[in-house]
């Protein structure tokens, strides 16, 4: 039951990445807004943020799965 509490609580790491990837869009309108010139560097630079953004919130969906599916025996089949 505490595992799945804490996985719950580790899978709230990805509200951060989706926070950042609304920012990153965001900044990046304004730039290609404020500099049509630089769009493509601009965009290609904006894309591979967002993988980044995006692998952070996948690993934090994996570290919040890892409790629920540990091998571990539970207290109550090692008391009996």
């Amino acid at each position: 039951m505490v595992e799945h509490i804490g996985a719950g609580l580790a899978a709230l790491g990805v509200i951060g990445p989706g926070i950042g990837i609304g920012i990153l869009a965001g900044m990046s309108s304004n730039a290609i807004g404020r500099n049509p010139d630089a769009a493509g560097q601009i965009r290609g630079l904006a894309i591979i943020l967002a993988g980044f953004a995006e692998g952070l919130g996948v690993l934090a969906i994996v570290v919040g799965c890892l409790p629920c599916s540990s091998s571990e025996p539970d207290r109550a089949e090692l008391n009996s």
